[in-house]
């Protein structure tokens, strides 16, 4: 068995803290209460998608090596799945599905539509796939669960969940708030808005949820995720929203919350939350 992740940890946490828990992070903490939270991590989940794919290196991989118009929904729930095992279930899962996913990684290969070279393996790109997951992730959490979180806890927040990225491959990991914005006003001048970006967002903002229930609030979803993107990023993929319409959606997700939590009580992600939160 692999220890990308436990190795990580150690390297990051401490020997002791790897061992106080069967799986990565703790029963009841920080990181376990944030991935948790269906609706939340869902408009975070589709924020992030936005704004990696305005990296050019990312959004070729996603071009080239997936069937994405076909299966966006599957690749959320890819993602989902990922970061329900890495939160919640024990070492051995959790080092399973960092494996595959490397495995997988090493395998993407190719040329982004203006030549340069990319690798899925490669430590920056890992790096910024990472930031943009938990930096929305965690506007999601404190636009719709804890408007209250403190800063100490939002840095510990990336400083724990850096962990992931490192057994992935990446390096030099943004681990606190203001290395998060500072990373991310640095790479602003690396993303463009091309045809070919156009195209994948168009196709995910299309996609249907695939639990029926919540297909009729798809569209609020993808609102919600559009608004929790960086201003200027929202910008320079032409979705930027008035402010009127930006409570709309905020007010509409918040009273939807009660019956989304419901409706997903059944659903793959929770399921596997369960299964996770029940392993011994």
């Amino acid at each position: 068995m692999s220890r990308f992740l436990r190795d990580a940890m150690e390297a990051r946490l401490g020997a002791a803290r790897a061992d106080e828990n069967p799986g990565p992070f703790p029963e009841g903490g920080l990181v376990r209460r944030i991935h948790g939270d269906f609706t939340p991590m869902m408009c975070g989940g589709i924020s992030a998608l936005l704004l990696q794919m305005l990296h050019p290196l990312a959004l070729a991989g996603v071009w080239d090596h997936s069937n994405f118009r076909h299966d966006m929904v599957g690749r959320l729930r890819r993602t989902s799945d990922f970061i329900a095992t890495t939160s919640f279930a024990d070492f051995a899962q959790a080092e399973e599905a960092i494996a595959r996913v490397r495995r997988v990684h090493a395998k993407v290969r190719g040329h982004a539509a203006g030549g340069q070279p990319y690798a899925a393996d490669d430590p920056a790109l890992l790096t910024w796939v990472h930031v943009a997951e938990m930096s929305r992730f965690l506007a999601g959490h404190l636009r719709y669960r804890n408007p209250q979180l403190g800063p100490a806890e939002q840095d510990r927040y990336f400083f724990e969940t850096a962990c992931i990225a490192e057994a992935l491959g990446a390096q030099d990991v943004p681990d606190s708030r203001d290395a998060v914005a500072a990373y991310l006003e640095a790479k602003r001048a690396e993303l463009v808005i091309d045809e070919r970006t156009r195209d994948v967002v168009q196709v995910l903002l299309s996609a249907p949820p695939r639990h029926p229930v919540l297909r009729p609030a798809g569209a609020l979803f993808m609102r919600a995720g559009i608004d929790l993107l960086p201003e200027w990023a929202a910008e320079m993929l032409g979705l930027a929203m008035p402010g009127v319409q930006r409570r709309l959606v905020r007010a509409g997700i918040k009273s939807a919350m009660p019956m989304i939590s419901r409706a997903v009580r059944s659903g793959a992600y929770r399921r596997a939350l369960t299964r996770y939160q029940r392993t011994p």
